[in-house]
Formats: structure tokens, sequence, C-alpha cells
């Protein structure tokens, strides 16, 4: 029976009552549902809102509802509406009349707000815990190529020399950033909407405290309304996952890059990696790929919340069903990816000769040749055009920084010593990146392990 039965003569059409039912998903917070039916329960026995000692048998049987579902015993039924309908249900089939009592004072509005925050509470703590395992392990392998050269890039041109332990630690910041918005995320959701019912509250003496104390929250909402239409929490935290997302994206077209033969920067392990059907010779880097697909798939998710939300009139819509496929998705996204990330980050094999020779390539090293002039006394605009004019004679006449002549350099500018050579060394180059975010090794060592002793190492 429906729980507003007694308002229809007809039963729903079945069609209808399938497009309406919400248990193929929400089913996932069994859970969550019967600890905020027990918290609720055990506050109208104390407030003497129901009897004490039926307010004990419904938390002692929904307890044991719990286990049953938890232990396979029990299995969801998919013709339920929604997960507090089976719930609820079940309870009255167990214990009668005393079951009917737990919906006092409280909504279905209320009870889904209350059972979204706690399962999503949950799912900030794992995302958490997965982006800092993935930072441990980019720090890690910045550790181990803390003086590996490769050239930096802009425009995806070969741009000035960097480290590639430099490289993976921007990555690093970037999901040191992720981390703190679901944290912040995860502190704006702390309240407990339990108490706001439909929308307007309640009649009954009710201890709202007291119920948000029980399920861990640290205080309660302040307004009925907001209480049981605020999914701001919802559209939050999908945006922290579209952000990180895109994060792993970008991460994951550097990857694709750095393993073709075009770049050949790095291996990834066979067990990261596919084969071809037809071409033997084949590697390929799906997980990249696939990572690099479903960021659109988190970037959607966001857009559906934002979309159902932004022409809701207060207070509850239906509308609102709607919020747990899209952010249950786009959990189980993040959550899917990071599982298959972290580990061929962990393995893949780096290859430092490949990258000192892209290094060597490409007059990455023309800024330093301009900073050596300007250290003689030059101006930097002045040092600019020489060495550009240099750097077109090299190119012309199929020469390198380092292969020039030192007679050759005195052509354009008689500050030039023997002196260039150490300074445009690719090597001198980074190592002299000393100010504090470039990408001296001493840096990269200091930054990392600053950041493994932040994440708990």
């Amino acid at each position: 029976m429906k729980l507003w039965a007694g308002r229809f003569h007809k039963e729903l059409d079945k069609k209808t009552n399938d497009f309406n039912s919400s248990i193929s998903f929400d089913s996932r917070m069994a859970k969550e549902d019967i600890e905020g039916s027990i918290a609720h329960a055990a506050m109208l026995g104390a407030c003497g809102v129901i009897n004490k000692d039926e307010s004990e048998k419904i938390c002692s049987e929904l307890k044991n509802i719990l286990n049953d579902i938890e232990d396979g015993n029990l299995k969801i039924d998919e013709e339920a509406e929604d997960i507090h309908t089976f719930v609820e249900g079940e309870l009255t089939k167990r214990l009668g009349s005393a079951g009917k009592r737990l919906h006092t004072a409280r909504s279905r509005n209320d009870q889904v707000a209350v059972d979204i925050k706690l399962y999503l509470k949950k799912q900030c703590s794992v995302l958490y815990e997965q982006v800092k395992s993935l930072i441990k392990v980019i720090c890690n392998k910045a550790l181990e190529n803390k003086s590996t050269v490769m050239p930096g890039y802009t425009h995806m041109q070969r741009a000035q020399p960097i480290t590639f332990g430099h490289h993976l630690l921007a990555y690093a910041e970037m999901f040191k950033r992720d981390l703190s918005r679901l944290q912040d995320t995860k502190k704006r959701m702390d309240s407990c909407p339990l108490g706001s019912c439909a929308l307007a509250g309640t009649t009954y003496p009710l201890n709202r405290e007291m119920t948000a104390s029980l399920l861990g929250f640290k205080g309660v909402t302040n307004n009925s309304l907001d209480g049981v239409s605020d999914r701001d929490y919802c559209m939050e935290l999908a945006s922290d996952i579209a952000i990180t997302m895109v994060h792993l994206s970008r991460f994951s077209e550097e990857i694709i890059l750095w393993c073709s033969w075009e770049f050949k920067f790095i291996e990834l392990d066979d067990a990261f990696s596919t084969g071809s059907s037809i071409m033997p010779q084949k590697k390929n880097p799906d997980i990249a790929e696939l990572v690099r697909g479903k960021c659109g798939r988190a970037i959607g998710d966001l857009t559906t919340l934002l979309t159902m939300m932004k022409g809701l009139p207060l207070a509850y819509n239906k509308d609102m069903q709607e919020d747990k496929e899209a952010i249950f998705d786009a959990i189980d996204t993040l959550n899917m990816c990071l599982t298959a990330f972290i580990p061929m980050i962990d393995t893949m094999k780096v290859l430092p000769k490949n990258m000192r020779n892209a290094a060597a390539r490409g007059f990455i090293n023309a800024t330093d040749c301009a900073d050596y002039l300007v250290l003689k006394g030059i101006p930097f605009r002045d040092a600019y055009k020489i060495t550009g004019e240099i750097v077109a004679y090299c190119i012309e006449n199929n020469l390198t920084l380092e292969t020039l002549s030192i007679d050759n350099y005195k052509k354009f500018d008689e500050h030039f010593e023997d002196g260039i050579y150490d300074a445009i060394s690719l090597e001198n180059c980074v190592n002299g990146r000393k100010v504090k975010g470039g990408p001296a090794p001493q840096n990269v060592q200091k930054e990392a392990e600053k950041i493994l002793k932040e994440m708990g190492d």
C-alpha cells in the first residue's frame, strides 16, 4: 500500500508507478534510511511523543532489518515506491501497529534529505581518501624523478627546461585543492533536516538537536522550507567531482601523449594497457583514454543537477528525485576512475633519456641565454632580441645554442664569453631555478616531502 493511499480511490497505473518509483536507485541508501529512522524513533520516545517501550521496539527491529538486508536474508522489494516505503512496510509487517508510529512528526521530504546527506557525507570521506592516495603516489614518483630533465611546454611547444618531478607536483597541487573542496562541501552539508517534516515543521515537541547528535551532525537546519528543498550539497559535491575529473582528464591527456612514439617519455605497465585486434605492435593507453572520456559524464551529472534545481519554487518538488541518479553516478564515476588511475601512475615506467633528448632540442634554454646577457648589464628586451637573432641563425645553419661557437656568439654581442655554455646547460638551467615554486631538484624534494607529510606519511 502507498503511504499516501488514503486520499485516492484508484491504484496508480502500473507504468506510471514504474515512472514514479525511485527504489531502483535510492535502495543504496537503505543503511542511511534505517539509521535516520532509528535516531528519529529514539528521539520520539525520549520526548514522549510515542511510548518509550514502542520506541525501543522500533529501534531494535530496525536494527534487525538492517542486519537482514546486509546479510542478504532480506531482499529489497523492487515493487516498493522507494526505500522509505520499503523499510516502513517491513517494520509494520514485523511489529504491527507499533511500526506505524515511526512516521510520526516526519515526512518523506525531510527523511530523504537526511538520507542523502548521511550518504554523501560518507562518500565525501571515501573520495577524500582515494584522492589522498593518488597524491601520495604522485609525490613518490616526483621524488624518484626530482632531477629528471624534460621540456616544459606552453601552447604544446617546447618552452623551458623543467624536471619531471616538478611537472608531476603540479598535479599534486590540483588534487590538493580537490581535497579542500571535498572538506568544505562536507562541512556545509553537516546540518540535520529531520524535524522540517513536509515543509513547515510540526506541532509535536521534538528535540531536533538530539536527532542531529545521534546521527553525527554538527547541528540542525534553521529553516524548515530550506531543510527539505536544499540540494546545494548535491550540486556542490557534483562540482567538486567534475573539477577532480577535469584534473584527471588533463593528466590522462598528457599520459596519452607521453606514451606515444612521438614522445616516448613513459611506458605504461602491461596491466594498464590494451592491444589491438588487428595491429600486433599496438599498446594502447585505454585506461587513460577512458578516464578522459568519463570526465564528460561527470560534467553532465553536474549540469543535470544545476538544470534540475534552477527553476524550482519552495519547497519540495518531485523533480528533486532526479538528484540521486546524477550524484550517485558522479560518485561512482570518480571512484571507478581513481581505482584504475592510481595503480596506473604507480606502475608507469619513466624514460629519462628520452625526456633529456627532447629537452636538448627546441632551444628551450633560450631564456637562460638572454638572462646571461642581462647579468652582463644588458636590458632584458635587448637581450631577448639578441637571443632571438641567435636562435634564428642556429635554425638556418642547423646548429643549437650548445654547438654555436663562441666566435659566432661574439658576432651577435661582445659580452658573450665561455661562461655562456654553463649558463645554457640544461641541468644548470633547472638547478638554478631555486625560487619558491621553481623546478630545481631541491625544491621538488622539499615540496614532495612536505605534501607527503600533510597526507599523513
